[in-house]
């Protein structure tokens, strides 16, 4: 075992074993290096161990803070199921009951902002050219940032649609109002793909730059048009969620199957 996989390994059991709580600052790189006596940049392999592991965040200026592990992964069964609470409107797979209580971690904020090219792809635009997004940061009720989702909307559907730019997108939020202008039934085609986060990502879910993330991006398209009018990108950390899928069996592997028959 290398020098910082074994100090990795005494600073995650003395964490486990509760030296440090939840939300404590870990001693500093300095204090490290002469407690287990290796170099800083031994000490700083070994955290961003942890950091890539989960356990802890590492915050300029603040130090490295120990994470909260109560919370365990959450299990998103990825179905094709969109669900609807009469109190709410559409739920998307990340909750696990239409009815789950969520709650938004700081302000909701909706502006124009230049779309990122992904985006902007998949909605048939310009990188870079303003379009109205709403984003919140939201978590199911008593956790830690589970998510960010940002909602792109298309110009012409808000055109359209322009409650749904606005602060107060009412009863159903933005979805029902852009359904209610001619575009209802939406569908949906989902994306999952897995990066790292960006440094303003990082900050807003409480995680340390090495903990790749879940990108999950929903598209929206017209039952009118057949074209897409809306984007939603959600943004998870990777330690947080674990992705689910039941198979099926397809029709040449239907129950009874015919015994394998090697070739001669």
């Amino acid at each position: 075992m290398k020098p910082y996989e074994k100090i990795a390994a005494d600073l995650r059991r003395r964490i486990e074993a509760g030296e440090w709580a939840a939300g404590d600052t870990l001693p500093t790189t300095d204090q490290l290096v002469a407690h287990y006596e290796h170099s800083r940049q031994t000490v700083r392999t070994a955290v961003e161990v942890l950091a890539r592991d989960g356990l802890v965040r590492v915050v300029k200026r603040s130090g490295t803070i120990v994470q909260d592990r109560s919370v365990g992964r959450r299990r998103i069964a990825r179905s094709t199921t969109v669900m609807r609470d009469p109190l709410r409107g559409y739920v998307f797979p990340a909750a696990s009951r239409p009815d789950e209580p969520w709650e938004v971690h700081g302000q909701p904020k909706r502006m124009l902002a230049p779309i990122p090219s992904g985006v902007a792809e998949r909605l048939g635009l310009e990188a870079g050219l303003e379009v109205m997004r709403r984003r919140r940061v939201t978590s199911p009720a008593g956790e830690p940032p589970f998510q960010i989702a940002d909602a792109w909307i298309h110009p012409d559907a808000l055109r359209e649609a322009p409650q749904a730019g606005e602060i107060s997108t009412g009863p159903g939020g933005y979805l029902d109002r852009i359904e209610e202008a001619g575009h209802g039934p939406l569908e949906w085609e989902e994306t999952t793909r897995i990066r790292m986060p960006a440094k303003e990502e990082a900050s807003l879910l409480q995680v340390a730059m090495e903990m790749p993330v879940w990108e999950m991006t929903t598209v929206g398209f017209s039952a009118r048009t057949g074209q897409p009018v809306e984007a939603s990108v959600r943004v998870i950390p990777a330690d947080r969620a674990e992705l689910v899928s039941k198979l099926q069996r397809g029709p040449s592997a239907q129950w009874p199957v015919e015994p394998v028959t090697p070739k001669a």
